[in-house]
């Protein structure tokens, strides 16, 4: 067992944890952030997503001890009452069903309009293609990305 610190959210947490525990545990169990969830436990569907300096990572393959000193944001970071532009695209939108899967989509489609806030349909496609929605509401999210495009775009972000 080792301690880290972790830089979740803006905010230091000290973990207590084996080297190797995924860094999903490590955000759910020690730091105590549910809201990203375990879908696989492989990196195959994407339910697990978080930003890790930015970029969209899957936090059950990710060990603890790799990722001291770096920037980790959650969905829980995103913004305090769910104002960010995706979030609110997906409430406008309607894009969950069951919703397990959506904080790890939201988190891919953040990254995906941080970097490119005008993406085409075949961006978002590749963008989005590693997260898994079983209830298979990939149109909604495809719309409620470029909803979220549209007010980035506007300035509104």
């Amino acid at each position: 067992m080792a301690t880290y610190k972790l830089n979740i959210n803006s905010k230091e947490y000290t973990i207590e944890a084996e080297p190797q525990t995924p860094l999903l545990w490590a955000i759910r169990d020690e730091a105590g952030l549910t809201g990203t969830k375990y879908g696989c436990g492989i990196a195959q569907c994407g339910a697990c997503t978080v930003h890790l300096n930015g970029n969209p990572v899957r936090s059950c393959s990710l060990p603890v001890s790799a990722i001291v000193g770096q920037e980790i944001t959650t969905i829980e970071g995103l913004s305090d009452d769910n104002s960010h532009p995706v979030q609110k695209a997906w409430l406008e939108v309607q894009a969950p069903q069951c919703g397990y899967c959506q904080s790890g989509q939201i988190m891919s489609a953040s990254a995906l309009l941080d970097k490119n806030p005008k993406p085409s349909d075949e961006d978002i496609d590749q963008a989005m293609a590693g997260n898994i929605c079983r209830c298979g509401t990939y149109h909604r999210i495809r719309k409620a990305i470029h909803v979220a495009s549209k007010e980035i775009s506007d300035g509104s972000k």
